[in-house]
């Protein structure tokens, strides 16, 4: 039983990173500069734009959150919260059924429908997907056991 969860987990998380990877744009799409090749870098004058950070708090319980506001709702008691390049991830103590609810609830709620024949749940490990996003694209809910009482809960458009 113990052996369907590993491989159940581990294909919940190899899902997960394909629609990271596509959302990124990976493969083999790299085009070799045309020439004269840079070999210096420019010179400039005056103030140089240094890019921001995204903001980084955490909270008393040690809990960090990267990258401030996303479109995608997450549950009240989320924290190591990190949303970057479209992709919002963070752990959870709610059961993977409260969490399931939690986001049939309230994708619902957006307007969005869930597509049942991409839904995968067994046990702690779950994947959702709900079509209706303004980008076309389909988006996943992804959840694992952290392995201490908590949930890895992954959303990414795919």
């Amino acid at each position: 039983m113990k052996k369907y969860s590993v491989l159940l987990a581990i294909f919940a998380l190899v899902l997960a990173s394909l629609a990271c990877q596509t959302v990124m744009g990976g493969g083999n799409s790299f085009q070799a500069p045309e020439e004269p090749y840079v070999t210096e870098l420019p010179q400039t004058e005056g103030d140089v734009e240094i890019p921001t950070v995204p903001p980084i708090t955490t909270d008393d319980n040690g809990g960090v959150t990267v990258g401030g506001e996303s479109e995608f709702p997450v549950t009240s008691d989320a924290f190591n919260v990190i949303n970057a390049a479209g992709t919002l991830t963070f752990q959870t103590k709610m059961s993977s059924d409260e969490v399931l609810k939690f986001y049939r609830d309230e994708f619902s709620k957006q307007g969005y429908t869930e597509d049942t024949s991409l839904a995968i749940t067994f046990g702690k490990t779950f994947t959702l997907a709900f079509n209706g996003h303004s980008s076309g694209k389909v988006i996943y809910v992804v959840g694992a056991d952290a392995g201490d009482g908590s949930l890895y809960v992954t959303i990414t458009l795919g």
